[in-house]
């Protein structure tokens, strides 16, 4: 980055240096929306998927991915949480709940990046689990790019990082090649090829992924939605190549406080543990329905209905 920019962004922030005072708050609203263009073609491919199948499966895609979260914040600690909507009767059995957990949702996410941890509530299977762990490192690239959101000017950085197991946005459809490639797929016997229609097969998760976030430094706080820190500015912006997180409105300094405490409740567990145990579920669906597709043919079985 040149020493112009550089220059630039310490301008600004020291422009707003009062809200760096004890009493400073701010709220951010996000829309959270990830592409399913994959899962689409997929299906459109699948003939043992009736039009009448794929549009329920189109409008229960929908609604769990595309979230509002809402992130409160000051200049310490943040907690970032799914807005609460009514839903239709039907529609909030404990498989959506499930799948909205996997799907960033649910529960209230804390994070101090004071201290570099944070916290996090889930309900799985059923369960309540209270994760706790370290922020990620990000190794952030400062980009000399800016553009405006809502106002804000704002700079774009980049940085590589590993995926979440339990979090299933970041499942990618496989290449051609390693479908093809016997070396690069795991082997299936000739008989259970007749009888696997999983719709999750030609989809996998890659090591790592590459983040585009885009920061303010006209709001100088360390923050930002989901576990997204450490830039010199509150992040108006994530991509990870699938998910947008975008934020649609900011409130700085409200009358009303709203208190910044960590959840408490739940099983505590590390994220590596949480992502063990949610993974060792979904493997358990996947030979599930294995056995109970061969009558229907979709292998779309992963409770999105309830």
């Amino acid at each position: 980055m040149s020493k112009k920019i550089v220059a630039s962004i310490i301008l600004i922030a020291a422009s707003f240096f009062q809200m760096q005072a004890q009493e400073f708050q701010g709220m951010a609203v996000y829309e959270s929306k990830t592409s399913t263009s994959d899962f689409k073609t997929r299906m459109e491919g699948n003939k043992d998927i009736t039009p009448d199948m794929q549009k329920m499966i189109e409008d229960r895609m929908k609604k769990m991915f595309e979230k509002t979260f809402i992130l409160n914040f000051n200049k310490s600690a943040s907690i970032y949480k799914e807005e609460e909507k009514l839903d239709a009767p039907g529609q909030g059995g404990g498989g959506m709940r499930m799948m909205s957990s996997m799907l960033g949702g649910g529960g209230t996410h804390y994070k101090n990046v004071k201290d570099k941890s944070y916290i996090v509530d889930k309900e799985f299977m059923g369960k309540e689990f209270l994760i706790k762990d370290s922020l990620p490192a990000l190794n952030w690239k400062m980009e000399s790019e800016t553009k405006q959101i809502g106002g804000y000017t704002c700079f774009k950085a980049t940085a590589v990082r590993p995926v979440s197991k339990s979090d299933f946005r970041n499942f990618r459809p496989k290449k051609e090649e390693d479908k093809k490639d016997p070396a690069k797929k795991d082997a299936v016997k000739t008989e259970d090829k007749a009888k696997t229609t999983n719709f999750m097969d030609d989809f996998e998760l890659p090591k790592e992924i590459t983040i585009t976030a885009w920061y303010t430094p006209e709001i100088p706080v360390n923050q930002g939605p989901e576990n997204y820190w450490g830039l010199p500015g509150l992040i108006l912006e994530v991509n990870d190549g699938k998910t947008t997180i975008l934020c649609s409105k900011i409130v700085l300094n409200a009358k009303e406080k709203v208190d910044i405490k960590a959840p408490t409740n739940g099983k505590v567990i590390s994220q590596k543990e949480y992502d063990e145990t949610v993974v060792k579920k979904m493997e358990e669906f996947r030979q599930m329905n294995q056995g109970q597709g061969r009558g229907n043919g979709s292998g779309m079985q992963m409770r999105i209905g309830g």
